[in-house]
């Protein structure tokens, strides 16, 4: 055997360590844990193995089997604790690692994506799925499910979709109608733009589409315009009268000029004009052209003289700015263009040096000589007005000074126009000027031959093409799930913007037509509004104090209100529109509110539309409406047709649970947008109106039903109870929101008291509770095979059940959250009373299943049967003994104070006092019980080996006498510590010890009057057996085995063990120690001295007086005396007891008398010798009777122990001794010498003893 236990044990290891290999293989295979967790596994499991090592060696070792086992317990409660620390590390790992996986974060990210209706509907099915399953499972399920929808609430606010945003939602746009054109309108249409493309005006840029045919067959797409027809009306725009060019000249400032003055500064103005280019055109052309400088210029070519006239119109000047080096003018001119390849426009910059207006010179001047360049033409008109307006003559002193000029080709303009700073250039190489001028130059066209022109403004013109382009840029774009976000093609872009500059639109009008265009075509075809927002911030930057023209400020006010109008719409179907599930949908509401926040600031709104409501008014107008009817579509699709009680209760949960839904996500998602952007609390809006609505429809059903419960008597059946406490919680946790509401006086909320509605349901759904607990129980009894759930515990499933279902009742209490305190008072104390009682009964049944199988099974498998349902029962006491702490009893004792005072709060604590008191009682009853009935099992061989004890012969060894009963001790309590939990094994301890205890004192008790060896080997066996149940330590603590019966039985053992004179002097030490405890006495009391002599070996007593002696004659007195005598006798054999006269009728005698005996000091240093004084009562005709005794040490008195004291016994202090009568019979010693017939000493002594009691008589 020795040879196969390392090889066996290497094959144990080789087993693990093959098991340990191919789990982490596994787990390096599928990629789930890192390095760091394996090792922890290996850890876990090589620390497993060593325990099974350790453990295997300690049972190996000489120690007595059963320290040997709590040893072995010690250590696998350590490394239970160890390894389960360690597997804690190793899930969390695993689990932080799994979410971290790709696979896991797509599961988690379309988790929320489920539809808050899909997922009640999910859940109330599961629910119906499962009536024929298990009560707990569906109560905990309808738990789950609330914590379901507040996760996911959480999870929609922080992780949200991927999911593309639902297609926006009102129904028929007004919008439809003021975009839609005739074909009439069309063509129209269509002509405008190709005369606006053929008479294209300005420079391209290279971002723009120069070629006309190129945007000829792109406006045939946009149009749907066939070839023929292009052609026709191709035709038709050519042959129509080409449109005048005129150029607009805003001079906006100057900076950085030159100071000609004396004062360091200019005072400047602008004289500004065109200069006609030298090219040949055609007669017919110049025909056309009016108020040309050319045509002008063709006369004077024909004259032979060099003065001809021209008029002045044709030059402009700005005002002078006094005293600056940076003017600022911003004034706009316009001038005809003869020749748009030729022509240049032209401006100088002076210095006003005079009062003379050079502005009316300009208008006077009729003739100037010659015409070299308009530079020297505007010289001569400043000459001339200086000449006209002053009487002196003209000098160059008093000339205007050249500050700069600038010549622009008008072919260089481009077709937007140009807005830029010049820099200002010199007349000649001898000028020197400085600084820049900023001037802004558009090309644009008048008299245009178009149906259309003549017809309707520019203004609407543009609007009308940008719509059509819309239409048909639109249908290009090609995206999967994203709004277009306005972006026009090349083609698109150069028609309107040749069409806009052609036609001198403002930025400000420019800005509004798109914005016109946009939002209508938005209404029809979403776009995103954050162009449509960028649209908005530009009309509020191009807006001036001027503002638009009437037609045009119509339109925009149009506009305005229809987007509005449809947003508001939009936001009358929010949850629709814009669901939580998509992110794309709440970015797109935020910048829907950030566009109506943008238009409801703008000045150019308060212009148009001054008499507007504020935007937080209409919005949670739009919002309490769409509200109302989404409430309504909701119930709607869970309202029954039937008027079932049970289907209308369940209609009633989904939507509660839907009303919840749609709170939480108003509260964590919508909310934050709305008050931050448009000053809407959408929150309490919603709640108050929808928590209104679900009381309304709740209370009406609910009146009727408690009706019913309480007036009609009719019994709840489970389906109904199982949905109204998933109701009660349904609008517990709406209730809650009010919590989050602003103001704090909720008072007036229509679920203020809605528990009060279910108060009957609740009583009878506890009634239900506690029959499907017991249910429950008994079925997990009969279930139970009686073996341990898991290697890591000591007790079976049924015991799991049990606490399992008290667990799912302190959830269901602890969910339910009753608010009111008298009423919880009595839920919690019909709660507690419920689960004691189903503990009991579980007690009970587990018990009976164990009595059944006694008859089959072995005394062995009964034994740890036994075990099992002893830590079941424990493990149920334990568990509900943390019931008050788990069902809040300290918070509910605080509820009663504050609403009922302090005095109910005492009245509440004594009752759940007295009923915890009464639950721990009833529970340790029944575990006291059983352990007493694993005890008695024991009881017959116990019996076996005590009496092989009590026969034992004395020349055996007392090891050899107790070593059956110790290995049969050993042997059960290995058992028992292996399958008893600590507490278990403690009471165990103690139930077989007091059973021991009693055995060995009735194995004593019917042996009285043997040898003193018997009592010897009873006595081995008694401090054998404490050392064996304390178990150095480890065991019962000696002060529980040294208590109780133990302390009869030792007495008795170690007083029969003795001889005659050792039970002799034990009587008189008892005797010492009962004189030393006395207080008070009836008896009276006596003084007397004591001293000895050491010189005269002499003890010296002096009885001095006696005091309150009982009266035993019949005149009511005594005639006392006094009996001094020194005990033991055997230690004093040589002195003689000495007695007092008798002093008659008294019964406070006065003797004064003394006595001395002649003692070595070694005999009264005995520990119990001691002086014994008897008071008698003489009878001349009769026995003297005993009137009491005392008794002192001799140890204590003077000259021996104590000091010597100068003179003797006269100078001592006396000493006042309390009498008193002692019951003989009583005393255990007594017995013990009287069976001891054959010991004449101790006959003898006994007999002394009856004589004394035989002249007490009865007691006073």
């Amino acid at each position: 055997m020795q040879a196969d236990g390392p090889s066996s044990q290497n094959k144990y290891k080789h087993r693990n360590y093959t098991f340990l290999n191919s789990f982490i293989a596994f787990l390096t295979k599928t990629g789930t844990v890192d390095k760091h967790s394996l090792a922890c596994i290996s850890n876990t499991v090589f620390h497993s193995f060593l325990c099974c090592l350790l453990i295997n060696e300690l049972r190996k070792r000489e120690l007595q089997g059963y320290k040997r086992c709590l040893a072995a317990e010690a250590v696998q409660k350590s490394v239970r604790l160890m390894t389960m620390s360690t597997l804690l590390e190793i899930k969390t790992s695993v689990l932080r690692q799994v979410q971290n996986r790709q696979s896991f974060r797509r599961r988690a990210e379309a988790a929320p994506s489920i539809s808050t209706q899909d997922s009640i509907r999910a859940t109330g099915a599961s629910r119906e799925d499962s009536q024929n399953g298990d009560f707990f499972e569906r109560m905990k399920n309808i738990l789950q499910k609330h914590e379901y929808v507040q996760r996911s609430g959480r999870l929609e606010s922080l992780v949200g979709s991927t999911a593309p945003a639902p297609p926006e939602s009102i129904g028929q746009a007004k919008a439809v109608e003021k975009v839609k054109l005739t074909r009439r309108e069309l063509d129209m249409l269509y002509e405008e733009v190709l005369y606006t493309v053929v008479h294209q005006t300005g420079v391209a840029s290279c971002e723009q589409v120069i070629s006309e045919d190129e945007l000829f067959s792109y406006l045939q797409k946009v149009f749907g315009v066939s070839g023929n027809e292009h052609e026709a009306i191709l035709q038709k725009v050519k042959e129509a009268k080409v449109p005048g060019r005129v150029l607009k000249v805003t001079v906006v400032q100057a900076r950085n000029l030159l100071a000609k003055d004396a004062n360091g500064y200019s005072d400047p103005y602008c004289m500004l004009g065109i200069m006609i280019g030298q090219s040949p055109r055609d007669t017919e052309e110049k025909k056309e052209r009016k108020f040309s400088f050319r045509k002008k210029k063709d006369k004077i070519e024909k004259r032979s003289s060099i003065r001809e006239v021209i008029p002045a119109k044709y030059i402009q000047v700005t005002e002078v700015k006094n005293q600056t080096l940076n003017p600022v003018w911003n004034e706009q001119f316009q001038f005809e263009i003869d020749d748009i390849y030729s022509d240049q426009f032209h401006l100088d910059i002076w210095d006003h040096d005079d009062d003379v207006s050079v502005a009316e010179a300009c208008k006077k001047l009729n003739e100037v000589s010659g015409f070299k360049g308009m530079g020297r033409y505007f010289k001569q008109i400043v000459k001339s007005a200086r000449a006209n307006g002053t009487a002196s003559a003209v000098t160059e002193e008093n000339m205007d000074d050249f500050l700069g000029c600038l010549n622009i080709s008008v072919n260089e303009i481009p077709v937007g126009g140009l807005d830029k700073w010049f820099k200002l250039e010199p007349r000649s190489s001898s000028s020197r000027v400085q600084g820049d001028c900023h001037i802004i130059l558009n090309l644009i066209t008048t008299q245009r031959d178009t149906a259309l022109c003549k017809k309707t403004s520019s203004s609407n013109i543009q609007e009308m093409l940008l719509n059509q382009l819309l239409e048909h840029e639109h249908k290009e774009y090609v995206t999967g799930f994203e709004n277009w976000n306005g972006e026009l093609s090349k083609h698109a872009c150069t028609i309107l913007s040749h069409h806009a500059s052609q036609n001198g639109l403002l930025p400000l009008q420019q800005a509004v037509i798109k914005w016109q265009a946009y939002s209508k075509h938005h209404q029809i075809q979403s776009l995103e509004y954050t162009f449509l927002l960028e649209l908005l911030k530009n009309i509020e930057e191009q807006w001036d104090h001027v503002g638009l023209e009437g037609e045009q400020e119509q339109s925009l006010t149009e506009s305005f209100n229809l987007f509005t109008e449809y947003c508001l719409l939009l936001l009358k179907k929010l949850r629709e529109n814009f669901p939580v599930t998509s992110n794309a949908a709440i970015i797109r509401l935020e910048y829907l509110l950030r566009c109506l926040s943008q238009i409801y600031s703008m000045e150019a709104f308060k212009k148009v539309c001054p008499f507007h409501n504020e935007l937080h008014v209409e919005t949670a107008t739009f919002l309490k409406k769409g509200t109302l009817e989404w409430y309504e579509k909701t119930y709607g699709s869970f309202k029954p047709e039937s008027k079932n009680e049970l289907e209308q209760l369940r209609a009633l949960v989904k939507l509660s649970d839907a009303v919840q839904t749609d709170i939480q996500r108003s509260q964590n998602v919508y909310n934050k947008l709305f008050a931050s952007i448009v000053k809407v609390d959408l929150f309490s809006v919603t709640y108050r109106q929808l928590e209104k609505l679900v009381a309304d429809n709740v209370v009406v059903i609910m009146e009727e039903l408690c009706l019913r419960l309480e007036q009609e008597g009719i019994k709840m059946t489970q389906n109904m109870g199982e949905t109204l406490f998933e109701l009660y919680l349904s609008l517990k946790e709406l209730k809650h929101f009010r919590e989050f509401l602003p103001l704090k006086d909720n008072k007036s909320l229509a679920l203020s008291g809605f528990h009060e509605w279910f108060k009957t349901s609740i009583h009878r759904w506890l009634q239900i509770v506690h029959e499907k607990t017991c249910e429950r129980i008994q079925k997990a009894v009969e279930m139970d095979k009686l073996e341990y759930v898991d290697a890591l515990s000591k007790h079976s499933s049924s015991a799991v059940d049990v606490t399992t279902c008290v667990s799912h009742i302190k959830d269901f209490w602890i969910q339910l959250a009753w608010p009111d305190p008298e009423g919880a008072f009595i839920f919690v104390t019909q709660l507690t009373d419920d689960v004691c009682n189903a503990a009991v009964r579980y007690s009970d049944i587990i018990k009976r299943k164990v009595d059944r199988s006694y008859q089959t099974n072995g005394q062995i498998n009964i034994t740890h049967q036994m075990c099992i349902v002893l830590n079941n029962i424990e493990h149920v006491r334990k568990f509900i003994g943390n019931l008050p702490k788990e069902l809040d009893w300290k918070s509910l004792e605080t509820a009663v104070e504050q609403s009922c005072g302090a005095e109910s709060k005492q009245q509440i604590q004594k009752a759940l006092s007295n009923q915890q008191q009464n639950m721990e009682h009833e529970m340790q009853r029944e575990v006291r019980n059983m352990t007493l009935l694993l005890t008695e099992k024991m009881i017959g061989d116990i019996n076996k080996y005590i009496q092989h004890i009590s026969l034992s012969p004395d020349s055996i060894q007392n090891d050899d006498a107790v070593s059956p009963l110790m290995k049969f001790l050993d042997d059960k309590l290995i058992i028992l510590s292996e399958s008893l939990v600590k507490e278990n094994l403690s009471r165990v301890l103690k139930a077989l010890w007091q059973l021991l205890l009693k055995l060995i004192l009735d194995a004593v008790a019917a042996n009285r009057g043997v040898s003193a060896e018997f009592y010897g080997r009873f006595y081995y066996t008694l401090e054998a057996l404490v050392e064996f149940f304390h178990a150095e330590g480890q065991g019962l603590a000696l002060d529980v085995l040294k208590s109780g019966d133990y302390k009869i039985l030792e007495e008795e053992l170690r007083l029969n063990k003795c001889g005659t004179y050792e039970l002799i002097e034990q009587y008189y030490l008892d005797k010492l120690k009962q004189q030393r405890s006395i207080e008070q006495s009836k008896y009276g009391r006596i003084s007397v001295k004591c001293y000895y002599e050491t010189s005269e070996q002499k003890l010296y007593v002096e009885v001095l007086h006696a005091a309150d002696l009982i009266a035993l004659d019949t005149n009511g007195l005594s005639d006392p005396f006094v009996i001094v005598e020194l005990c033991p006798h055997h230690i004093f054999p040589l002195a003689r007891s000495q007695r007092t006269q008798v002093k008659n009728k008294t019964l406070h005698p006065v003797y004064d008398e003394l006595f001395y005996f002649s003692v070595a000091p070694e005999q009264c240093r005995k520990k119990s010798a001691c002086i014994l004084f008897t008071v008698m009562d003489h009878d001349w005709l009769s026995t003297n009777d005993f009137a009491g005794e005392a008794i002192i040490p001799l140890h204590d008195i003077h000259g021996l122990n104590k000091p010597t004291v100068l003179g003797g016994v006269k100078n001592v202090q006396p000493m006042v001794l309390r009498l008193t009568r002692p019951k003989l019979s009583a005393k255990p010693i007594q017995k013990m010498l009287e069976g001891r017939t054959t010991d004449k000493d101790a006959q003898d002594f006994v007999k002394r003893l009856k004589e004394m009691e035989k002249s007490m008589g009865d007691d006073i």
